[in-house]
């Protein structure tokens, strides 16, 4: 379960339980208005459990919920609230730094793209190497800052180059951003084209009795 979001719902947890009671049908709890309750809460917990053995580790996307509420630092927010976890389609949510790479290597790298963007004659295929070296730390900084846009492209100016947006596209999702958005558009043109006819429609209408005026 881990293997597909260190975070799963609810919903997603028991129809983990499900699935495992359906694949194992001796496992199905006798009295229980599910035959899954209790491994629901077992999944749950054995996922809590995990995700602090992969804190430990230096996890950097279950490390970015640590700190929090616990019983050495009672005033602190609850261990459940605000949770930092990825969105739909996030697939690199906060991924860890490469090998042998630390945030100050990576700080000056990003000093190094700043540089190269204001030059007139820029180097575009080391500014993307640099850029996908960099991207754990973009995403740290994202993730655990939330920094305005502005200051994010102040940070990252390289991101105000097209085909720096589709590349980091592809680096979060997976996906080619070119060719998912024109597939939702040919999807979505006939739907498009009859609205756009029928505001063409009530316009001219309109400009008639304007005329009459």
């Amino acid at each position: 379960m881990y293997g597909f979001k260190a975070y799963p719902s609810g919903k997603e947890i028991a129809m983990a339980a499900e699935a495992l009671v359906a694949k194992h049908p001796c496992l199905k709890e006798a009295g229980s208005e599910t035959g899954y309750s209790g491994w629901k809460n077992s999944l749950m917990f054995k996922m809590g459990n995990y995700r602090t053995k992969m804190r430990r580790a230096g996890c950097q996307e279950v490390t970015a919920n640590s700190g929090k509420r616990s019983r050495f630092n009672p005033e602190k927010e609850s261990s459940h609230s605000n949770i930092k976890k990825p969105k739909r389609a996030e697939v690199n949510f906060l991924p860890n730094f490469p090998q042998g790479q630390s945030p100050s290597n990576l700080e000056q790298l990003r000093q190094t793209i700043v540089q190269e963007v204001k030059k007139t004659e820029r180097n575009l295929p080391l500014i993307q190497k640099m850029m996908e070296t960099t991207f754990p730390l973009r995403r740290q900084t994202i993730v655990m800052s939330c920094p305005p846009v502005i200051e994010l492209l102040d940070l990252w100016p390289a991101l105000k180059i097209e085909s720096e947006v589709y590349a980091e596209f592809r680096r979060i999702t997976n996906q080619n951003l070119p060719n998912t958005f024109y597939a939702e558009l040919d999807r979505h043109l006939a739907r498009l084209m009859t609205i756009f006819r029928q505001k063409a429609s009530k316009t001219g209408r309109l400009q008639m009795l304007w005329q009459k005026f």
